[in-house]
């Protein structure tokens, strides 16, 4: 059993700091780095792929909608070829960030919204996915099982890798529980350490009503902005280790 464990890492702008960047580089295997589009800055990112790259850690590109107020968790409707280079231009940044310092961006994942709205809405997966291809067609992108992704990114020849979220709340139909619906997002560190090594373990997870539902992941989440995120993550590491998980990155 092999799992990876990832982040979203980077997410502080300007004077304002979201998260512990540096307390969880120590504990996960890749690291979401927020690309300025609903967060993060250029000293941000540089200071954050620079702790990666020290660790060891895998970085990936967390490009996003163009939310700064909203923290890129509002839809949006946006021109497909707009969509595309705004993409394109979020994973080049930080792809040239990550090189200066060493390292270099080795995985694609969207994030908020953007994430959940590729998962159903083929236009916007395509000018994701389009983005990839332009840049780099050998990098992966980190999304849901069952998301349209995978079938439009089969199709560009660009890589998809599923994943699981150990620190929120699924619906039957294998979906994340939207944010505004109360219990989505689960603090309780024994909790979410054990949901994680049953999407490990038996490749399950509750969903809301009760019921089971596959979750065939290669990296499972843990959201570096909630509170006790260090807490939250280091419990996985360890049920995960405890359980005879072997960590390791995908990429």
């Amino acid at each position: 059993m092999v799992i990876d464990l990832n982040a979203d890492l980077g997410e502080g702008f300007g004077i304002w700091r979201l998260g512990d960047d540096m307390a969880l580089l120590d504990v996960v295997t890749s690291a979401n780095i927020a690309c300025g589009f609903h967060a993060g800055d250029p000293l941000t990112i540089r200071r954050t792929c620079a702790a990666a790259v020290d660790r060891g850690v895998m970085i990936g590109a967390q490009v996003s909608y163009r939310d700064l107020a909203g923290f890129g968790r509002r839809e949006m409707e946006v021109d497909p070829e707009e969509l595309c280079a705004e993409v394109l231009y979020q994973l080049a940044a930080v792809d040239g960030i990550a090189r200066a310092m060493g390292g270099r961006v080795s995985y694609v994942k969207p994030h908020g919204a953007l994430y959940n709205r590729i998962c159903r809405d083929p236009e916007q997966a395509d000018a994701v996915v389009e983005a990839v291809a332009d840049y780099d067609r050998d990098l992966p992108l980190l999304t849901l099982p069952g998301s349209a992704v995978h079938e439009i990114a089969a199709r560009e020849g660009v890589a998809t890798v599923t994943e699981a979220f150990a620190d929120r709340a699924y619906t039957p139909a294998g979906t994340l529980l939207p944010r505004r619906s109360p219990g989505a997002v689960l603090h309780d560190p024994a909790a979410v350490a054990a949901r994680a090594v049953r999407m490990a373990t038996a490749r399950t997870v509750t969903a809301v009503d009760g019921s089971q539902v596959p979750v065939d992941a290669r990296s499972i989440c843990v959201h570096g902005d909630t509170p006790d995120a260090v807490l939250l993550a280091r419990a996985v590491r360890d049920g995960l280790v405890a359980a005879g998980v072997t960590l390791k990155a995908f990429t």
